[in-house]
């Protein structure tokens, strides 16, 4: 029998699951065809005048927004603009005060997530959210697992495989459907949240910072991804902090600020300086902050690493030098070693050969006491596991690492460390009621610059910053890059590890490359290019 004969009038682009109790497999056929869709002028999802209210915050008012089948809608804004706000109502995770959703003309209500499931709303949220101890498979049907047998409830693994490969291969993923999650990159893990949402027959799907953690070719594959969906007849809200993603993927752009519509844009007039201008309400005349002379490379450097060999390094010796004032990028593919060399350099990962030398005197930095006390801090990639107490106050936090300079007695002197608190906080411009603020409370670039208060009180010598602008918005961007302009302009010596190739070209003096923990090369401001660090990045030597 014809498999589009079979189909129910309630089918749509993708063939749905009957329910797990159901007892009969409803599998879709081996190489399904979908249809590309023609273009209508009905929307297939409309948000009229919402608004959201929380204690103390008006996350939401009068939002309004359409969406259309087959189109790349890229929401974006500042951090606490509003964004996950309407995402989550979109979900079904909250309910709006106000406002009323239009699915397909008619007016609905999501009192729960299974309703927004119902009609094909899927959220992908920035942190995946996979059981990493069960297989791919069992992954896609978590919840409803197609079985036989009644009562008994016997699962057809075998057709359940059959789909998950289907659905993989759908999204150029090979991969054994029954390996375990925790066995795959990141890049894959987000594949699998992909093909699961399709295997839910997701007609529109959400998607929440998805390169936030992905390679440079895994990001290329994601593109390759939404631009196969689209055909499909998917819509796709498309959130990131990354402009020169929504340039390459959106169709249109809707821009939120305070929780309000700040303004739209159609694909030709998506451009950089557009959106930076609807986001923060002004022109940012000088984005990144750098001035375009570097400062010299002469006489004794700031930090020299001679011939440095470390725990679960490479096998060759990696050697450089940064000099005062100067800000050196360290570019490289995810996995290729550098937060790594981070680590060792903050005496996290016990150094095997080689030395260290610090202003041309060779130090030990066995462990991170000994790297702070020799005036060398690093700013972790992951603040809010690594770098941040979120349950703690802003004044707890910045007084963490300070309490030897804050302390008599074995006591802190809460007066002292409030006024340092207060200090570093006008100094970074934290935006925050109150130095009391739980940490955990403040949006993605404040959290960053309590990272980083919590740090330059210490007045360091060489700055290790790990991914310093991840998850961030563009206006916290600019300020922490003018932060550093500011310190390197002071003599600090910064390195500054990132996987944003317009962040290493923009504010890099030098730029030291890594290949699966080797370093490939070295590159001056005047070789800077997009094509040069992807070359070395990819184990090529010498000039592309």
């Amino acid at each position: 029998m014809n498999w589009r004969a079979r189909r129910t009038p309630r089918a749509s682009n993708h063939p749905r699951l009957r329910s797990a109790g159901s007892g009969r497999s409803s599998l879709a056929p081996r190489n399904p065809v979908i249809p590309i869709p023609t273009v209508t002028t009905s929307p297939l999802l409309q948000v009229r005048e919402v608004s959201k209210h929380f204690p103390g915050v008006q996350a939401l008012d009068r939002v309004s927004l359409d969406l259309h089948a087959g189109e790349v809608l890229a929401v974006v804004g500042e951090n606490g603009a509003g964004k996950s706000t309407l995402m989550k109502i979109l979900a079904g995770i909250h309910r709006p005060d106000h406002g009323e959703i239009l699915w397909q003309g008619q007016v609905c209500h999501f009192t729960r997530v299974g309703d927004a499931l119902q009609r094909g709303i899927c959220l992908i949220h920035q942190e995946l959210n996979l059981a990493e101890n069960l297989s791919i498979s069992a992954n896609l049907f978590l919840g409803r697992e197609t079985v036989w047998g009644g009562a008994l409830r016997f699962l057809r693994q075998r057709a359940m495989d059959r789909e998950t490969r289907e659905r993989l291969q759908q999204l150029g993923l090979d991969c054994d459907p029954r390996v375990t999650v925790e066995t795959l990159t990141t890049g894959q893990r987000q594949m699998v949240e992909i093909a699961r949402a399709l295997a839910m027959n997701a007609r529109i799907l959400i998607m929440d910072e998805p390169t936030s953690s992905l390679s440079q070719r895994e990001t290329e594959v994601l593109y390759e991804v939404v631009d196969r969906l689209k055909q499909q007849g998917v819509a796709i809200v498309y959130i990131s902090h990354r402009l020169a993603e929504v340039q390459r993927l959106a169709d249109r752009v809707v821009v939120l600020r305070d929780g309000r519509n700040a303004g739209a844009l159609n694909k030709n007039e998506i451009s950089h300086a557009n959106l930076v201008r609807l986001m923060v309400g002004r022109e940012l005349q000088q984005f990144f902050h750098k001035p375009p002379t570097s400062p010299p490379t002469a006489g004794t450097p700031r930090l020299e690493v001679r011939n440095l060999l470390y725990e679960k390094g490479p096998h060759t010796p990696v050697s450089f030098q940064i000099y005062p004032g100067e800000i050196v990028g360290m570019a490289g593919l995810v996995g290729a070693g550098r937060t790594e060399l981070a680590e060792a350099l903050f005496g996290i990962r016990r150094v095997s050969a080689g030395e260290v030398l610090l202003d041309g005197r060779p130090v030990q930095l066995r462990s991170p006491e000994e790297a702070i006390a020799a005036g060398v801090i690093l700013a972790p990639e992951d603040r809010r596991y690594h770098g941040l107490v979120l349950q703690n106050s802003i004044r707890g936090n910045i007084g963490l690492p300070n309490l030897d300079r804050l302390s008599f007695l074995r006591l802190v002197a809460r007066r002292r460390e409030a006024n340092l608190a207060r200090a570093m906080c006008k100094t970074l411009a934290v935006r925050t009621p109150s130095i009391r603020q739980e940490v955990g409370l403040l949006s993605g670039g404040n959290q960053q610059k309590v990272v980083l208060a919590k740090w330059l009180a210490r007045k360091p010598h060489l700055l290790i910053l790990d991914e310093p602008t991840r998850g961030i918005d563009v206006g916290a961007k600019s300020e922490i890059y003018g932060l550093m302009g500011q310190l390197a302009s002071k003599g600090m010596a910064i390195l500054m590890i990132s996987s944003d190739l317009e962040e290493i070209l923009n504010m890099s003096d030098r730029v030291l490359v890594l290949h699966e923990g080797e370093l490939t090369g070295t590159l001056r401001r005047d070789q800077l290019s997009e094509e040069a660090i992807m070359h070395l990045a990819t184990g090529g030597q010498g000039a592309p």
